[in-house]
């Protein structure tokens, strides 16, 4: 990548040219454009071998004007300050145009999974929690899962914040496993709203979803699911790649089988019913109808945009395009639906999981995907009808708009003080 955009400047321009199409005064937006804290520690842990090590880590509390912080915890070598930073404002921005009652956080380790063991990685989680302890809570901050975590990491959080509690408090991470009190169709939750959302697209558009050419860069578990889900609308899946590289065959691929073969083997490379490997750069140039880019941000940059070709984007990674990328998409006319609606489906549903645990009533698969479906449906008009109204180049602009009014409306009626 010829470019490697800073993703705190990148949502702060965003921001900024959302703001040019709203009634919003200029120190309401300068608000808006920094986190309200920012948690920087340094955890300490003793290695299986008995040696010590440092781990920097990171929890960023962007906006709580609507509800309780909302956001995961990454754990990644190159998670850095600016990065959680960012990353809790999109989340703040993507509870508002989904329409649910909570702000934006997120976390994040500097560390690299795949070379600690399990038993390492559960002392650095516990560890980690220690020093969240104080700023949790399900009326405060509710972290979830994100990059390289998932319901085992949530439920060593769970566990430890409930011991040094004292306490039952389900509702204080969500993203956990279905016996510590998670919810149906949270797995699924990021790819389902990313497939909803491109089929909204689609519709919007007057382009046929039956027999779409997708692609479908990164294949964890938002892309592989997207990839399975896109597929069952009756869309073709020709390419998709991980970190090793990628596959690609112009009749299709069975989405599922290619997870088999990437869980047996590590990688998606090499799996039987492709004709060709291909680089990850190739996914995201491919000449297709959807492209689904699933991996970390800054993935297409404004050279490689150039190369782009497909029509419509969903964006189920957080912050792929950088804003010079934008420029040349929106100059070829490529319709992106952007992170914050397209993969909102992740925090919609935790949401849900929060509401269930507060209840203390939960919900069948049937239910979570039916509310799910009418959030992100609901946030896609109010997108397209902001879209048109104000003309605006984009549909991220329109998204930022929609998002930026509410969390403005919610801080002006509630005044600052003191």
């Amino acid at each position: 990548m010829a470019e490697d955009a800073n993703p705190f400047e990148s949502l702060q321009s965003q921001i900024d040219e959302a703001a040019t199409h709203i009634d919003v005064a200029d120190d309401v937006i300068e608000r808006l454009k920094y986190p309200e804290r920012v948690l920087e520690t340094n955890l300490t842990v003793e290695l299986d071998d008995g040696t010590l090590e440092r781990f920097k880590a990171f929890r960023s509390q962007f906006n709580g004007d609507r509800g309780p912080y909302k956001g995961g915890i990454r754990y990644h070598p190159q998670v850095s300050r600016d990065e959680v930073k960012a990353l809790s404002g999109w989340m703040t921005y993507k509870t508002a145009i989904v329409d649910i009652p909570l702000g934006g956080g997120k976390g994040g380790i500097v560390i690299d999974p795949d070379n600690y063991s399990e038993s390492e990685l559960e002392r650095v989680t516990r560890t980690f929690a220690t020093e969240l302890r104080p700023l949790i809570g399900e009326d405060r901050d509710v972290p979830a899962p994100d990059v390289n975590t998932g319901q085992r990491e949530m439920n060593w959080i769970k566990d430890t914040y409930e011991t040094l509690e004292n306490t039952t408090e389900p509702g204080v991470i969500t993203g956990k496993n279905l016996a510590s009190g998670g919810s149906e169709g949270r797995v699924e939750a990021t790819g389902r709203s990313t497939v909803l959302a491109a089929r909204e697209a689609f519709d919007y558009l007057d382009k046929d979803l039956e027999g779409a050419t997708v692609a479908v860069q990164g294949y964890g578990n938002a892309g592989w699911i997207a990839a399975k889900l896109i597929d069952e609308m009756g869309a073709t899946v020709v390419a998709a790649s991980d970190s090793s590289g990628g596959i690609y065959n112009p009749d299709g691929f069975d989405p599922v089988a290619a997870k088999d073969h990437k869980n047996e083997t590590g990688s998606i490379v090499g799996y039987e019913e492709s004709e060709e490997e291909i680089t990850n750069e190739d996914v995201l140039t491919m000449d297709v109808d959807l492209l689904i880019p699933a991996a970390l941000e800054n993935a297409i940059d404004a050279d490689l945009a150039e190369a782009v070709e497909a029509d419509v984007i969903s964006e189920a990674a957080n912050g792929p395009l950088t804003p010079a990328a934008d420029e040349v998409l929106e100059g070829k006319d490529v319709f992106v639906i952007p992170d914050i609606l397209a993969n909102a489906g992740g925090v919609t549903v935790s949401y849900f999981e929060w509401v269930q645990n507060r209840d203390r009533f939960y919900w069948s698969e049937e239910k979570v995907n039916e509310e799910l479906e009418g959030h992100i449906v609901n946030a896609f008009d109010a997108l397209v009808e902001t879209y048109e109204e104000h003309n605006l180049d984009n549909p991220r602009t329109a998204a930022y708009v929609v998002a930026i009014q509410r969390v403005a409306n919610s801080f002006e009626e509630s005044g600052s003080w003191p």
